[in-house]
């Protein structure tokens, strides 16, 4: 695969990396990893699913689009939806990427991070929210939060959202395939990500691309260590 291929997958414009398995688009260099990791889990009692994996340019677009108009909300660290009618551009922009990436650099691009849960650790007539209270100590998810830090790095995942570090919030449900994701984050460059707005209908592209760098510094490569 060609660079520009290379970079085609890593911003959400080619799924020439990925393969199917149960459902879901996944990076074919993870899938014997995330295989053994199942396992693991099933063997401790936590039946994993697969909340979210691999998500188009146009999928994020879609996504990014409803927040920045306001057709779906930006909710806030303590999960509080935004007020945005006094907010400047760049203030919704910021908004937004504390949970929701801009189209091009996404993790989700890459097909190697993906949302995970246990549905078998829920009580009856709970569902997901995909929510930081759900892997806290009260939550459902408490007790695989646990398994998960001690048994992740062992098939070849971390958490890149483990921690808020000033850019992405805290995110304890999703695990990234360290080997493969640091091949893509390698060409998912601010220039590709520039390249991949350009021509699209992003809203707010503009200043997105005017501001790429320090965007592309807060939120895409602020990422905890393995």
């Amino acid at each position: 695969m060609t660079l520009s291929d290379m970079a085609a997958c890593a911003c959400g414009l080619s799924e020439a990396h990925l393969t199917e398995y149960k459902g879901k688009q996944l990076h074919q260099g993870i899938i014997d990893d995330y295989k053994a990791l199942d396992l693991a889990a099933k063997n401790a009692g936590f039946d994993l699913e697969i909340a979210s994996a691999y998500r188009s340019f146009e999928r994020q677009s879609l996504i990014w689009n409803n927040k920045f108009s306001g057709k779906r909300p930006i909710l806030s660290a303590t999960n509080e939806p935004v007020e945005i009618d006094n907010l400047s551009e760049i203030e919704v922009i910021k908004a937004i990427m504390l949970y929701s990436a801009m189209p091009g650099a996404s993790r989700h691009h890459f097909g190697t991070d993906l949302d995970i849960y246990a549905p078998n650790m829920l009580a009856e007539g709970q569902s997901l929210q995909l929510e930081p209270w759900e892997y806290n100590q009260s939550g459902p998810f408490y007790e695989l939060n646990l398994w998960l830090e001690e048994n992740l790095l062992q098939y070849g995942f971390y958490r890149p959202y483990k921690s808020f570090q000033g850019g992405v919030a805290q995110e304890a449900w999703h695990i990234s395939h360290i080997k493969n994701s640091n091949k893509m984050m390698q060409v998912q460059s601010e220039e590709n990500v520039i390249k991949s707005l350009v021509d699209s209908d992003v809203l707010g592209k503009e200043l997105l691309i005017e501001n790429i760098s320090y965007l592309h510094a807060q939120f895409v490569t602020n990422l905890c260590a393995p």
